[in-house]
């Protein structure tokens, strides 16, 4: 099963950041939490760190995790670790791996068409 780490990165006034993945790649057009593959040897934490360096050009910092989603879009499992973060240095998130970025809080984040394994951790994330 592969490891996937994702992001709910927190701005401090209850949003966090959706991410739209662009058009001609796996789930093309949908909305996600930004992350990525955990590599051999990384943890995850780690991973998520590195993977919105690399998507976002921003440091973060993991501050807390929610339950993680086991999850089949027909290519084989994955199992998507979901992890609290905030931006530690200054600037602001570019979308290098993605063609739209949004922030969302819980009464806006409905209307936007998430990819499918991130709809748990949103419902987590709204009614948490």
């Amino acid at each position: 099963m592969i490891q996937v780490v994702c992001g709910l990165i927190e701005d401090g006034g209850g949003r966090v950041l959706a991410c739209r993945r662009p058009e001609g790649k796996h789930l093309g057009g949908l909305w996600e939490f930004p992350g990525g593959k955990v590599e051999p040897g990384e943890s995850p934490e780690a991973a998520l760190v590195r993977e919105l360096r690399e998507e976002l050009g921003i440091e973060t910092e993991v501050t807390g995790a929610l339950t993680p989603v086991v999850w089949d879009y027909g290519r084989g499992p994955i199992r998507l670790i979901p992890f609290f973060c905030r931006i530690i240095a200054a600037g602001e998130p570019q979308p290098h791996e993605h063609d739209a970025l949004e922030w969302v809080d819980a009464a806006t984040c409905d209307r936007l068409h998430w990819a499918a394994a991130d709809g748990p951790i949103l419902a987590e994330w709204r009614d948490g």
